[in-house]
């Protein structure tokens, strides 16, 4: 099994370089454009890699005056990719527009860029640069100790990008874990921990976390008011700060959601969880009333759990959500008036608790069904509870030791004691 890291490396970049990485982004970016406008031209839309390159690189390299054909092919790579999530999108009944690339970045791999242990050699549209690391110390707690200063982890490529003025590498990362027993400790049929998004409560775990959404809030109406504020003014410089502050809302949110998703990941894994599990993202928004920023933000977050508890392996999957919200994790009563904005009273058995938290342990149950085999089967016997677990039936078992863990949102349970 494979596990895949991206660690950000700041570059010092002297302002000759710079204005050279300048003109590989704005070259990059339009290789990437011209082949998605290609693609875009006939009946159907070409997503197929080898006849975008038949049909654009010649005509790519002579419009670039020879750009380095690893980073057209890279644009090609790049291209055809967002061409096939907009096909995706379509097939599933949803919009969605011909790309546009705008966001200023190259995609480098060990043709274009080659790694060392204090600097990156760059290709650009005139040679190749080097460029020194701006690192932390080694012996510090940082993802560069963790996956560029060590052997475990190779190194497969990167992407530069410019952000708040600052040349950026994000480089990416791998290593083989199927030989390393310390990361085969997750039982194969351990507890399901159930997981509910949400805008005013981000995450819920079937656990009893919850990971409150108050400050995503305060930096998204903060980031919009600078932004309209900016606007009013209509001038190109502002309209420079407004890709700015764009930018560092992006950067702020992405830490906030790597705290969480490690956060998630470290609770399964204190649980003994071999499966986290997600509602399906797909129409998140419309069920939630979320913002584009929400919906974003879930995405996000999913994505860094994935790839993070891969290497614990842990399984991060998705079910389908109807009525979720909606149904009693203690008696299966469904019926909307179960729910009453962030509370939950079943009509029928009484069971209360925060309608979220509810909801997290009705997508373990659902989870749990899915999954089920009737033997074990190598599949998962429960979801996990702050204390305890809910068998397949919603049926509240104790915790086997006594040390098990006592915290917040601990319940009782009207129908069967727990």
């Amino acid at each position: 099994m494979e596990v895949r890291r991206t660690v950000l490396v700041k570059l010092d970049v002297d302002s000759d370089d710079a204005a050279l990485l300048e003109d590989t982004v704005d070259t990059f970016l339009w290789c990437a454009q011209y082949v998605t406008d290609h693609a875009f031209q006939g009946e159907y839309v070409t997503t197929n890699k080898p006849t975008l390159d038949d049909e654009t690189y010649d005509d790519v390299r002579e419009a670039t005056d020879g750009f380095n054909g690893g980073l057209v092919q890279a644009a090609r790579n790049k291209a055809a990719d967002a061409c096939k999530s907009v096909v995706a999108r379509w097939k599933n009944g949803k919009k969605a527009s011909k790309p546009r690339f705008t966001s200023p970045h190259v995609v480098y791999d060990h043709r274009t860029a080659t790694f060392y242990d204090e600097y990156v050699s760059l290709a650009t549209t005139d040679g190749r640069i080097e460029a020194d690391y701006v690192l932390p110390d080694r012996d510090s707690d940082t993802p560069h100790a963790d996956y560029l200063f060590t052997e475990k982890y190779e190194t497969t490529g990167a992407e530069l990008h410019y952000t708040n003025g600052n040349w950026m590498l994000h480089i990416h990362c791998k290593r083989d874990v199927e030989s390393d027993t310390a990361e085969q400790a997750t039982p194969e049929n351990g507890p399901v921990l159930g997981v509910d998004l949400g805008v005013n409560q981000l995450a819920v775990t079937s656990s009893g976390t919850f990971w409150t959404g108050d400050e995503f809030d305060h930096w998204r109406r903060e980031y919009e008011k600078r932004r309209g504020d900016l606007q009013e003014h209509g001038t190109r410089w502002a309209h420079e700060n407004i890709q700015s502050v764009g930018r560092t809302e992006e950067g702020r949110f992405k830490m906030t959601l790597h705290r969480i998703s490690n956060e998630l990941v470290a609770e399964a894994r204190d649980h003994g969880c071999s499966v986290l599990a997600f509602e399906d993202l797909t129409d998140i928004r419309e069920r939630t009333g979320a913002s584009w920023g929400h919906k974003w933000a879930f995405n996000r977050l999913y994505e860094y759990v994935e790839y993070k508890a891969e290497e614990h392996g842990i399984t991060v999957a998705q079910v389908d959500p109807e009525n979720t919200s909606r149904r009693c994790s203690t008696c299966g009563f469904t019926h909307p008036d179960n729910r009453d904005g962030e509370e939950f009273e079943c009509l029928k058995c009484g069971y209360q608790n925060h309608a979220d938290y509810n909801g997290a342990k009705n997508i373990g149950l659902r989870y749990l069904r899915r999954n089920q085999t009737g033997d074990g089967g190598g599949a998962p016997l429960g979801v996990r509870l702050n204390s305890g677990t809910l068998n397949v039936n919603g049926a509240y078992e104790p915790p086997a030791s006594p040390e098990a863990r006592t915290g917040v949102h601990a319940e009782s349970h009207p129908c069967t004691g727990g």
